[in-house]
């Protein structure tokens, strides 16, 4: 086993303690100490409050400069608010001490060689000048000045955070960015922020503003203000246009030219294609009906629970988007049923112990499932669903039927255009996040892309934290930076107040190692290929899963050996899928 030296202040329970792996040597995953987990809400991004005065000022004595060792940080209070302050390898530094992303305490994280990990998602800040590393969220952290004075550390704060300088574009051949999701408007941001001035064009089919996605299935009756990621002023501030209801057609290589539905024509210099996915529709009959969604926008969102309160809820496919639509719907609808292919949520991805559990959780709380099943047809009384009919001839009642059986790539406008594609329609990229077509970049749902800590293996990552990342690697690349994409998936999924945490890429997995209670739904999942450690999820364990990521991160190999195996009752035990 490796011995990672990541050191941080750490309160956990004994039975995380235990640093050594089987053969009694360090594990890689034990070294890499955090805080313990602590109770958090998750349900809304915090707001990054500006400050007043660029002279208004503060200086604070906050501890004794032996105070803290090597590797550990520490809330501190600066007069204006709180700061996290670090010390390593004998220099102490200090930012912002939330997450911008959900406020997630970052004395929570995981501190490992220059930069600390959110413990919640997996955000990732430069500990020296709070520049954002990895995602998800948008806005790196304040930076605050630190010194020695009689052996005291001083942090000194301010009230206003410096503004970008307001860049104007030269009016020349435009950067389009086809998306406003999280590629596309990292994308753009990153391509300011680096300095660029030309102009800049988000071109997008919805008809909101950038809009944080997965609040639409954890929170069904939020308003699209209170989830959009970026506001009018701050798009006019910084010179990126947004065009809404903008749907793309067709690319014209050669000539360098999009084609809109509407007959607009747009040149591009550079351009990038993030189109994210598209539901796969129900085939069958009845389809058509109303109250039957595909949960895209927040209007489907705010819908379905209006539809849903006091009423009949059938979700057609177990899904992470359809499980959390379900959770949501348990306290609002008469009843929730769910119908999946599969014989237990999650067995692909989580496994089937991990699963059961969770399926489980729902049972608890008046889910129904109907699970190795198939939707046959849906009945209707003046246009609207009243049935869905099962393929093994059991009859559900349903006023909202919620579709959320897989997605496509919505890249079927590019058959034609010369970028390659593969046979299921994602486009493949480069480590640059390049596609065969010089000028032409892609990113997010769209794209198979080298995941390097899985040997450079092809891959398609879905995530949210996925698509910021490649935006901003995209950008980089749009100026010749020559930046390779090197990071690790990170996801999460909220269910009945907990959250299921995840990071590595599981696909093909023959072993699940189990620390911790799944009934009493405490616990982290090792996912093994062969002897090595390719994914990891837990619940109510933070924060194991950013310490792994940042132990996969680094580029250190987690063998079987460095998992703590340790069941409820204390003996060890390897549980088999």
């Amino acid at each position: 086993a490796i011995g990672f030296e990541v050191k941080v202040e750490v309160m956990v329970p004994d039975k995380e303690k235990e640093s050594l792996s089987p053969n009694g040597k360090v594990s890689p995953i034990a070294a890499c100490k955090a805080n313990g987990s602590t109770k958090h809400v998750e349900d809304r991004p915090i707001t990054v409050e500006p400050y007043q005065n660029p002279k208004d000022m503060v200086e604070v004595a906050v501890c004794h400069m032996n105070e803290l060792q090597d590797g550990q940080m520490r809330e501190v209070d600066v007069g204006y608010g709180k700061a996290l302050l670090i010390k390593e390898r004998g220099e102490y530094c200090a930012i912002g001490h939330k997450c911008p992303h959900y406020g997630a305490p970052l004395v929570k994280g995981v501190l490992n060689n220059g930069r600390v990990r959110c413990p919640w998602h997996g955000a990732c800040f430069n500990v020296a000048t709070g520049d954002i590393e990895d995602f998800p969220g948008l806005d790196s952290l304040p930076k605050f000045q630190v010194r020695i004075e009689k052996e005291k550390v001083m942090v000194r704060a301010s009230k206003q955070i410096c503004l970008w300088f307001h860049l104007r574009p030269s009016g020349l051949t435009p950067t389009v960015c086809f998306s406003a999701g999280p590629a596309g408007l990292v994308c753009a941001e990153t391509l300011r922020q680096e300095g660029f001035t030309d102009r800049i064009v988000m071109c997008t089919m919805e008809t909101h503003l950038p809009y944080d996605r997965p609040k639409l299935s954890k929170s069904l009756e939020c308003q699209v203000e209170q989830i959009t990621l970026r506001s009018k002023e701050f798009f006019s501030l910084y010179d990126i246009e947004v065009q809404t209801e903008r749907e793309m057609v067709s690319v014209d290589v050669k000539n360098k030219m999009v084609r809109f539905k509407d007959g607009l024509k747009m040149e591009y210099n550079k351009l990038l294609i993030a189109t994210g996915s598209r539901p796969k529709p129900l085939q069958c009959r009845g389809a058509d009906l109303e109250n039957v969604y595909q949960l895209r926008t927040p209007e489907d969102a705010n819908h379905i629970v209006k539809l849903a309160s006091n009423r009949n809820a059938v979700i057609v496919g177990a899904s992470f988007i359809g499980m959390e639509v379900a959770a949501y719907l348990t306290d609002k609808a008469h009843s929730v049923s769910v119908i999946g292919i599969e014989n237990i949520p999650f067995r692909k991805v989580l496994g089937e112990k991990v699963g059961r559990s969770i399926m489980k959780m729902f049972e608890t709380n008046r889910v129904k499932f109907y699970m190795q099943n198939e939707v046959s047809e849906l009945r209707g009384q003046d246009g609207k669903v009243k049935e869905v009919v099962l393929k093994s001839g059991k009859v559900l009642r349903a006023d909202v039927c919620v579709v959320g059986a897989g997605v496509v790539p919505a890249t079927l406008f590019l058959k034609q255009s010369g970028i390659n594609m593969d046979s299921k329609g994602f486009l493949p990229v480069n480590k640059l996040m390049q596609t065969n077509v010089p000028g032409v970049f892609a990113a997010g749902d769209v794209v198979t892309f080298p995941l390097a800590f899985r040997n450079n293996k092809k891959v398609n990552v879905g995530h949210w934290q996925m698509a910021h990342m490649h935006g901003r690697i995209a950008a980089l690349n749009m100026l010749g930076g020559g930046i390779e994409i090197k990071t690790v998936p990170y996801f999460w999924t909220a269910m009945f107040g907990k959250s299921v945490r995840y990071a590595g890429h599981g696909e093909g997995f023959d072993d699940v190692i189990i620390q911790g209670d799944l009934d009493e739904r405490k616990f982290v999942a090792f996912y093994t290929k062969s002897d090595e450690v390719i994914a990891v999820s837990s619940m109510n364990y933070d924060p194991i899963v950013s310490k792994v990521a940042e132990v996969m991160a680094s580029g250190r190999t987690i063998k079987k050996r460095d998992c703590p195996l340790h069941a409820k009752q204390g003996n060890n035990n390897r549980k088999q899928l």
